[in-house]
């Protein structure tokens, strides 16, 4: 987590300030945390392999790059809107990174990305380890499997082959794998 922390002191100190809003006030930056980085920087995991991270396009991303390559440190770069439709909301469902590792100062908002999105990101890839990830934000409570579901229906009439490399149907069979594993999972949970 300690990576993770300092990487968010460089980006601070690699902006540029944010453009005022229309109605005069200062601006403010986004870096949000995605996945296993969100895991990191909540302490259910000690490590992970890469710091996948999203956020205002331009300068934060310039800004993650730079402070990643100064501090030789692995950093992905992609919004799970990069891939996916997003349902709807995505951007009220952000959450608050604890300040130890958000760190302080003005113009930098650090959030965990929509868990919601974020899940769905992870089936829509369906590799062993984006399943593991999964399950962890249903076992945390970040997401609900019936909301999951109503928002994947939402979703999913707008899955086309340019935000998603595999027809509908196969993310389907991979959502029907997450289910069976987090059921699997409360079944055993029970008999425990």
């Amino acid at each position: 987590m300690a990576d993770l922390a300092a990487l968010i002191a460089a980006v601070r100190r690699h902006l540029t300030p944010c453009p005022p809003l229309p109605d005069g006030r200062g601006g403010t930056w986004r870096l949000y945390l995605v996945a296993g980085t969100s895991h990191l920087a909540q302490r259910w995991r000690e490590r992970v392999s890469r710091l996948e991270l999203a956020g205002n396009p331009g300068a934060v991303a310039v800004a993650v790059r730079a402070a990643g390559a100064a501090l030789e440190l692995p950093v992905v770069w992609e919004s799970p809107g990069d891939v996916i439709p997003l349902p709807a909301g995505a951007a009220e469902r952000a959450r608050p990174v604890p300040p130890e590792v958000a760190g302080a100062g003005d113009g930098l908002e650090v959030l965990h990305f929509d868990p919601y999105s974020v899940v769905l990101r992870l089936v829509a890839r369906g590799d062993e380890p984006d399943y593991v990830a999964a399950l962890e934000y249903l076992r945390r409570g970040w997401v609900e499997l019936a909301r999951l579901e109503t928002l994947l229906a939402d979703v999913l009439p707008r899955f086309t082959n340019e935000t998603l490399a595999q027809d509908p149907a196969e993310f389907r069979r991979k959502f029907r794998g997450l289910r069976q594993l987090y059921a699997s999972e409360v079944e055993h949970q029970r008999h425990a």
